[in-house]
């Protein structure tokens, strides 16, 4: 068996990594706009938290003395932060296993078989024909020949378009 070359692959993906790639879209859009709400309540949240610890630290402070005061308000702002942080960082975390969760689905789909033969294909054109491919838990699969692996697993590729997304995804959970 010849394997096809490897523009030939690549264009045999394309529908594959379009479907994916919408699918990914309209997942995210969905998970995005419900995080975006759950982190600007919790960023309300932290804020209003914050300010309240900042008043009860101005007050301490200005009893205590200055020194006493400007301890307060470092604590207070690093709290803050990490609240900030935290809030961000769990619609983050939430969309990521939504969108392995959403991925894995696709074990089930009338076109699976398709696209697992697709992927092999791919492992074996990156990797060559002596690739050893084993299907993931997950999905997808996972090919390795000595010293050299790759990862065609459904959820890496989820994972892989989520990090393509970068500060586009980050920036939903910035002030």
């Amino acid at each position: 068996m010849t394997s096809p070359a490897p523009d030939q692959t690549t264009d045999a993906l394309d529908p594959v990594r379009a479907e994916l790639l919408r699918a990914a879209h309209a997942d995210a859009d969905a998970c995005l706009a419900r995080a975006e709400r759950e982190a600007a309540a919790r960023l309300d949240q932290a804020r209003a938290e914050a300010r309240t610890v900042l008043d009860d630290a101005r007050r301490q402070g200005e009893a205590d003395g200055t020194n006493a005061a400007r301890d307060l308000l470092v604590r207070a702002r690093r709290e803050a932060r990490s609240r900030t942080l935290s809030a961000r960082r769990e619609p983050y975390e939430e969309l990521r296993s939504e969108a392995a969760e959403r991925v894995r689905e696709l074990r089930r789909a009338d076109g699976y078989a398709l696209l697992r033969e697709r992927l092999e294909q791919r492992a074996r054109v990156l990797l060559g024909p002596g690739a050893e491919v084993i299907e993931h838990a997950d999905g997808g699969v996972v090919a390795q020949v000595r010293g050299r692996r790759v990862d065609l697993s459904l959820t890496a590729l989820a994972e892989r378009a989520l990090d393509s997304m970068g500060a586009e995804v980050r920036s939903l959970w910035e002030p």
